[in-house]
């Protein structure tokens, strides 16, 4: 699964990272740029689709702490550290030939300063620094006003600053200002703690599935075609499910003179619930076997519990003379039959995505996908999150966002096996 990191900076920052980042094909940049870093308020809420938040500058996270703690959402700063002030250090004094003192400095935590002061032996020489690490509203005004006022009294030479809108205001008074070096390996520690942090968050548990097939009443078979006849009919049906076990990792056995087993995991599963409407394996089998069957897949934390829900997957499908296949999840619902189209209205979807719960054309265009992709059926935060490769978390955002606009409602709950609250299912809210 590809992580996917909403990064909020600044464009010459985000090109930086996704350079850095280039040969990582385990993760994915999603920038969200800014010109200010008060423009983060809103960017993070068009960011729901995401695994992870990182945030390049550490004043942009103050703009949306509070919002980020409320949501609990995934959030890790490129740290402005003793590493990030000792290279600045550096090009202070080799590129631009300035003393290590009259200087002011602003940082998210003024420990910081000291502490690379007292390692260069710089701590009785004239340095002054403004923490707006602790203060509870963001003021930028503030933060250029206390440099300001310092050159303005002849207290300092040269402001070193790790807000760029401070450098920008600053440079248009005169003063004479540089921004800190982000070092590239504080972006390489940003970005695999975000990596690590997602990781550690995914089930370690993978489901089973078990799927039964067997052909419908195999006495009338016998009884018409003899044994020999019924015996043609399984090898024709074994070919087709060899066929289908190598395309989905699975594996086939025969349990019977008329059924067949199928184990699988990850494979089958991506297989089933991208052909909810149209369902390939039993339009094979109808063609090559020619008689009715009966398909029963069954998802499950662990083999027996998929083997059970299997079975009751295929005791529905007794109940009709003709071919069906349904499934049965890990939270005993049952879903199908797959493979006949369950139609919604498109057009009236799309106008509440935008409207009601003011996602993007793309967004939209995905969830209505999505939609008819699981062929109409009930679904959990768990089904966003497979199907676009998302956290559960990031899953559980875009749902609320739904809920919100109304377009979904709540239709049912999941029962998992393991302990926990209950889960909620969602169907269109037309």
């Amino acid at each position: 699964m590809k992580v996917k990191i909403a990064t909020f900076g600044r464009e010459e920052v985000i090109t930086k990272i996704k350079q850095l980042t280039e040969a990582q094909q385990d993760i994915e940049i999603i920038p969200f740029t800014y010109n200010r870093e008060s423009e983060t308020v809103e960017l993070i809420e068009k960011a729901f689709m995401c695994d992870i938040y990182l945030f390049t500058e550490a004043i942009s996270y103050l703009y949306v702490r509070k919002k980020v703690q409320k949501k609990r959402l995934p959030a890790v700063q490129i740290a402005f550290d003793e590493q990030m002030l000792l290279t600045s250090f550096y090009q202070l004094q080799q590129l631009k030939n300035q003393k290590l003192n009259r200087l002011s400095i602003d940082m998210v935590d003024k420990k910081y300063v000291e502490s690379v002061l007292q390692d260069i032996n710089s701590e009785d020489q004239a340095v002054f620094t403004y923490d707006y690490g602790i203060q509870s509203e963001i003021d930028i005004d503030k933060i250029v006003s206390f440099h300001h006022n310092l050159w303005k009294e002849g207290k300092i030479d040269y402001v070193l600053t790790s807000v760029k809108t401070v450098e920008e205001y600053l440079k248009e008074l005169n003063v004479p200002t540089s921004m800190m070096h982000i070092p590239s390996i504080n972006i390489e520690r940003a970005i695999d703690q975000g990596k690590k942090s997602i990781k550690l968050n995914l089930s370690k548990s993978a489901q089973v599935v078990t799927g039964y097939i067997q052909i419908k009443n195999p006495k009338t078979i016998i009884e018409q075609y003899g044994e020999e006849g019924l015996q043609k009919k399984m090898e024709k049906l074994h070919h087709v499910l060899t066929t289908f076990s190598k395309k989905t990792d699975a594996s086939v056995f025969p349990i019977s003179d008329h059924q067949f087993v199928i184990f699988g995991t990850i494979a089958v599963i991506n297989h089933l619930t991208n052909h909810y409407r149209d369902f390939p394996l039993l339009r094979e089998i109808k063609s090559e076997v020619k008689s009715s069957v009966d398909i029963g897949y069954g998802l499950g934390l662990t083999a027996k519990q998929s083997e059970v829900n299997a079975k009751i997957a295929l005791d529905t499908c007794a109940k009709t003379e003709d071919s069906k296949c349904y499934i049965v999840n890990e939270r005993q619902e049952t879903i199908g039959p797959i493979g006949i189209k369950k139609e919604f209205d498109a057009s009236k979807l799309y106008h509440a995505l935008i409207h009601n719960a003011r996602l993007n054309n793309e967004l939209s265009y995905n969830f209505i996908e999505f939609i008819r992709t699981r062929n109409n059926e009930p679904f959990s935060s768990n089904d966003i999150a497979n199907y676009y490769n998302v956290t559960k978390r990031s899953a559980e955002r875009t749902v609320n966002k739904l809920l919100s606009g109304e377009v979904i409602r709540v239709s049912g709950e999941e029962r998992p096996y393991q302990k926990g609250r209950p889960r909620k299912l969602f169907t269109l809210n037309q």
